[in-house]
């Protein structure tokens, strides 16, 4: 059954697990995704970006994860996100087909730019009974940066006390911080700032999500969500074990069915999706 978001991560964060965001881009991997949270029985959340969007079509792509979960998981809970909104015309198509819960991802503007525009979203989002996450700090992708090795974190991770004011302002239900957490193949910073992250947390009692840490050692996971993490985006680890597995099955076979070519990949997303709702502590915590 399709719920609000911000309804499954307040239950987490209530619970002191947290639940994984897990990027989809088609058939397999959506069920994949499905598949993994009913059999463990977790709530989860599934999310996808512009570019599949572009990829597949917006509405398809919504009605795709919709449809699966009406028909075929229908006492499963699950959220369908849109990640990354890096501006408000993605933002509000994806309102217009029927998202509840969206990211308005201003993070690589001013502070001030940030907080207008998402202040926005909010307003039209909340008035269509949708929910919206904020990022406040910027987790960087490979490319943004040149000079990776002299790299002034500070820059880059979220300010606690200005996380605060941009909470109050925007009015968001959730938000992305960053305490040296990256995206894809980007270098983390060495440990992170968990101190900085109790610091945000004092400060701010809604839910906080962590983009670009899915391929984090159990170690740093659990005192993340220890210290107020309820939410992970996961999008390297499983597609890492889609496509090393895909590229096996087309070494090692003239297999010309590609429903056969494609199962073994979407067996190995799926397994990679289970080992993270067991390490945030989700399984189980799926109440019709």
């Amino acid at each position: 059954m399709i719920v609000s978001s911000k309804k499954i991560l307040l239950e987490a964060q209530s619970g002191k697990y947290a639940l994984g965001a897990f990027n989809t881009v088609n058939l397999e991997t959506t069920r994949a995704i499905l598949e993994a949270a009913a059999e463990l029985r977790s709530p989860v959340i599934i999310q996808m970006t512009e570019k599949t969007f572009q990829y597949g079509g917006g509405h398809a792509m919504y009605q795709l994860v919709k449809n699966l979960a009406d028909f075929y998981f229908p006492d499963l809970p699950l959220a369908i996100h849109l990640d990354h909104g890096r501006n408000t015309d993605v933002v509000r198509e994806a309102l217009a087909i029927g998202f509840k819960s969206v990211m308005m991802d201003a993070s690589t503007l001013s502070y001030e730019e940030n907080v207008a525009m998402t202040q926005e979203i909010v307003t039209e989002a909340h008035t269509k009974g949708a929910v919206v996450q904020g990022e406040l700090g910027n987790v960087p992708y490979k490319g943004e940066v040149t000079d990776v090795e002299h790299m002034d974190w500070d820059k880059y991770m979220t300010n606690p006390a200005q996380a605060e004011g941009y909470v109050r302002a925007t009015g968001v239900d959730t938000l992305a911080v960053a305490i040296g957490n990256a995206h894809g193949s980007f270098p983390e910073r060495p440990t992170p700032d968990f101190d900085r992250l109790v610091a945000i947390r004092e400060r701010i009692h809604l839910p906080l999500v962590l983009h670009g840490a899915s391929d984090w050692q159990e170690m740093n996971v659990k005192k993340a969500i220890e210290l107020g993490i309820t939410c992970f985006n996961v999008e390297t680890a499983t597609k890492t074990a889609f496509l090393n597995t895909l590229r096996q099955t087309l070494n090692e076979s003239n297999e010309v069915d590609i429903r056969k070519i494609l199962m073994p990949a979407r067996e190995a997303f799926k397994a990679a999706v289970k080992t993270k709702m067991k390490l945030f502590g989700s399984e189980g915590k799926a109440v019709v």
